[in-house]
């Protein structure tokens, strides 16, 4: 125990000399024997008068657990010493969080290159959600992950989606309007007049029975952006359970929303060029589509 300690009581000389825990559970710690000093559990309110030895066996949970390295398979398809860019199926989560703490990308990334523990989010600069399938840029270094946001913050990142939709859309279009927290199911997003500025811009590709097939771009990167604008202007995504509706009789069966990131562009973070990358429909979307199409 340092000496600048003296005086202090257990719990205070631990929240001191432990500042990434909070004091309770510092102090769960010490109730639960966890804690050693000179060799024998001790009180809380133990007084400490420096050189004596402690001892720690923290009970970690989920939450500390979950920046670990797990072997899950990766789709790269681009990497050098500063970015990589991978290809994200559906189902994958990209980031820890409530209800998956483990089995994330993040955690495949940690595995793949374990270097990228040393910066934010594993270099992780945007985000798909967990049943949205496509491209996503990582940053393999600091000066890269500085880039990266700056890119993002000042909209120069180009970011393209295939997006099957109910319903006929007659021509292409902008949403522009604002995106929040909905005001009463807060784990959901709704456009409200007090939210962020969020546009995105659409192209019809293709009109198929009951449905359309656009062509999504983003100029912000709201949380559920695309999911949240296309439901607002009545045409909500096939297969998407929070804010879709029933499927059309002609559509199959869709198990999520039918959304891919197609396309992503940038300027390279250290060659200072553009460059870009295109991802194909994953199967499930292909076959959405010809199905569609066949009833059409």
């Amino acid at each position: 125990m340092p000496a600048e300690c003296a005086g202090l009581r257990l719990d205070q000389a631990l929240a001191r000399l432990l500042p990434a825990f909070s004091r309770s559970r510092l102090t769960g710690w010490v109730r639960a024997g966890r804690v050693t000093l000179d060799g024998r559990p001790v009180p809380a309110r133990q007084k400490v008068w420096g050189g004596e030895r402690i001892h720690l066996a923290p009970e970690l949970g989920p939450r500390e657990l979950a920046f670990g390295a797990e072997d899950i398979p990766l789709d790269i398809v681009y990497e050098d010493e500063t970015l990589l860019v991978v290809n994200k199926p559906p189902g994958l989560v990209v980031h820890p969080g409530s209800g998956n703490w483990r089995g994330t990308m993040l955690n495949a990334l940690l595995m793949h290159a374990p270097q990228l523990a040393q910066l934010p989010r594993a270099g992780i600069v945007h985000r798909l959600d967990k049943d949205t399938s496509g491209l996503l840029v990582v940053a393999k270094t600091l000066p890269a992950h500085a880039e990266l946001v700056r890119q993002l913050q000042a909209r120069s990142v180009t970011r393209a989606y295939l997006a099957v939709v109910h319903g006929h859309v007659a021509r292409k279009g902008k949403v522009d309007a604002p995106i929040g927290r909905h005001p009463s199911a807060r784990t959901r997003m709704a456009v409200v007049a007090r939210g962020r500025p969020s546009i995105t811009h659409f192209d019809v590709i293709e009109h198929l029975a009951g449905a359309t097939l656009l062509r999504c771009r983003l100029e912000t990167g709201r949380t559920h952006q695309i999911r949240v604008h296309l439901a607002s202007i009545k045409h909500p995504l096939i297969g998407d359970a929070v804010y879709g509706r029933k499927p059309a009789s002609a559509a199959p069966a869709f198990r999520r929303q039918a959304l891919h990131a197609e396309r992503l562009e940038l300027v390279h973070p250290m060659m200072q060029h553009d460059v870009g990358w295109r991802a194909e429909l994953p199967r499930d979307m292909r076959d959405l589509i010809d199905a569609l199409r066949e009833s059409a």
